[in-house]
């Protein structure tokens, strides 16, 4: 009967060890699948991260462009302002100036009606 009694304890000890054996790989198995999930995870967080930063980067440079053509347009247009202001400038002197002359004409028409007049007189 000790032998009986001492395989029973040896084989339900064996079971129960065979059982936390089991229990324990089913228990690793899961925690590794959970720990490759994170690490999916992670490096999908890394990887849009990384696109993120390296968009953000493409970003800064075309504002730099866009910045830059932007300064160059402003300056193009205060030259195109200064230029109009310019020839502003030379139609009111050209208005002023025909104005002028268009006056000194009317004078010397009437004074030369005046003087055809005084000669018509002088000939008769």
């Amino acid at each position: 009967m000790d032998k009986n009694r001492a395989v029973i304890i040896l084989g339900v000890s064996t079971f129960a060890l065979l059982v936390f054996n089991i229990a324990s790989c089913v228990n690793v198995y899961g925690k590794d699948s959970l720990r490759k999930k994170e690490m999916l995870q992670r490096m999908e967080i890394e990887e849009k991260m990384s696109k993120a930063a390296q968009e953000n980067a493409s970003s800064g440079e075309k504002l730099k462009v866009l910045q830059k053509d932007l300064d160059d347009e402003t300056a193009a247009h205060q030259a195109t302002k200064k230029a109009l202001i310019q020839e502003q400038m030379i139609g009111r002197s050209l208005k002023d100036d025909l104005q002028k002359v268009t006056k000194a004409k009317e004078a010397l028409e009437e004074e030369l009606k005046n003087v055809s007049t005084t000669r018509k007189k002088a000939k008769k």
